[in-house]
C-alpha cells in the first residue's frame, strides 16, 4: 500500500506538464493571423448621422483590435471625405486646413459643387503605430461634428507586409485618381485584399519559400508534441 502511494505521487510533476503541453499547443495553433481588411461602419458605410442617424463610428471601432498591415475601408460617396491624421487638435476641431503634410492625408476630397454623387470605396492602410483618428472634414467640418470621425490605437501586431514597408510601395491618395486633377481619389479593393500592389515572380517566390519553411516547422513542432502528449499518457494510464 505503501508503495502504491509512492508510485502515485512519483507522477506528480510529470502529470502537471500536460495542462502546460495543452497551452502551448494552443498558442501555436493561433500564432499565425492574416492581415484584416476593416470596412468602416459594417454595412452602414461611411456618412453623417444626419443621413445615417443610427451610426456610431466610435463604438464600431472600440469593437476591434487594429494592427500595422491592416487596412480600413470606406464605402461612402463623393459627397464625404475620408481625413486620416495623428493629429489629436486637427481631429478635435474637424479641421485640417492648417495640418502638416506629415501627419495628416486626405485619402477622398468630397465635392459639394457636384450636385451629382456616386459611390466611392476607399482603402487606407495603417502603417504607423499608436494613436490615429479619422474624420470627413467637409462642410467646415459640419459631416465631423455631427458623428463622421473616430480614433484608434494600431498596435505593432506581426508588423509591416514588405509592400507596405516602402513608401513609393505604399498606396498614396493620388495613386488611383481618375479624370481630371480635381477628381476624387476612387480606390476600389476586394473584400479580401491584404496588400496594395501585385508582387514580382521573385518576391512571390520568396514568399512562397518561406511559408513552406514555416509550415514545415509548425508540422514539425506539432508532430512532436502530440508524440510527448501520447507518450505521457500511455506512460500514466
Amino acid at each position: 500500500m505503501e508503495q502504491g502511494r509512492r508510485r502515485r505521487s512519483s507522477f506528480g510533476p510529470m502529470s502537471s506538464t500536460i495542462p502546460c503541453l495543452l497551452l502551448l499547443l494552443f498558442c501555436l495553433s493561433g500564432s499565425a493571423e492574416a492581415y484584416k481588411n476593416y470596412t468602416v461602419g459594417d454595412s452602414l458605410g461611411w456618412f453623417g448621422n444626419t443621413e445615417k442617424s443610427n451610426v456610431n463610428y466610435q463604438k464600431w471601432a472600440d469593437s476591434k483590435e487594429f494592427s500595422l498591415g491592416d487596412f480600413l475601408i470606406f464605402n461612402t460617396d463623393t459627397n464625404h471625405s475620408v481625413v486620416q491624421t495623428y493629429n489629436f487638435t486637427t481631429y478635435k476641431e474637424c479641421d485640417y486646413d492648417d495640418a502638416q503634410d506629415k501627419d495628416t492625408t486626405q485619402w477622398s476630397a468630397a465635392d459639394p459643387s457636384n450636385t451629382q454623387t456616386h459611390p466611392v470605396t476607399v482603402s487606407v492602410p495603417l502603417v504607423k503605430e499608436g494613436m490615429t483618428y479619422f474624420f470627413s472634414g467637409d462642410y467646415d467640418g459640419d459631416q465631423c461634428k455631427s458623428g463622421q470621425h473616430f480614433k484608434i490605437n494600431v498596435t505593432y501586431g506581426q508588423g509591416l507586409p514588405k509592400s507596405l514597408k516602402s513608401p513609393e510601395d505604399a498606396p498614396s491618395p493620388a495613386s488611383s485618381v481618375a479624370g481630371d486633377d480635381e477628381s476624387a481619389p476612387d480606390t476600389i479593393v476586394p473584400s479580401n485584399f491584404s496588400h496594395p500592389k501585385e508582387e514580382s515572380d521573385d518576391d512571390k517566390a520568396s514568399d512562397s519559400d518561406k511559408q513552406k519553411s514555416s509550415s514545415s516547422i509548425s508540422i514539425s513542432m506539432y508532430a512532436q508534441l502530440h508524440i510527448v502528449l501520447l507518450g505521457i499518457l500511455l506512460f500514466l494510464f
